[in-house]
């Protein structure tokens, strides 16, 4: 079973959250959202790792 990594792993941690904010710009809610779920399940596949995954989807829902 693989960890998930919870320590920055990008060379520009600045720059990744800029994009990520430029993309929702212009967007409605919805249209947000649409985006918010693609992104998620494109990256999903990326990791590829149902138990990354769970940890991750468990992190994410306690900062809620």
């Amino acid at each position: 079973m693989t960890d998930l990594i919870t320590t920055t792993q990008l060379a520009d941690p600045d720059a990744a959250y800029n994009m990520l904010v430029d993309a929702h710009r212009d967007l409605s809610e919805t249209q947000s959202a649409d985006l918010n779920a693609r992104l998620v399940l494109l990256l999903a596949n990326h990791v590829g790792d149902i138990c990354v995954l769970e940890q991750a989807v468990a992190l994410a829902k306690t900062e809620l």
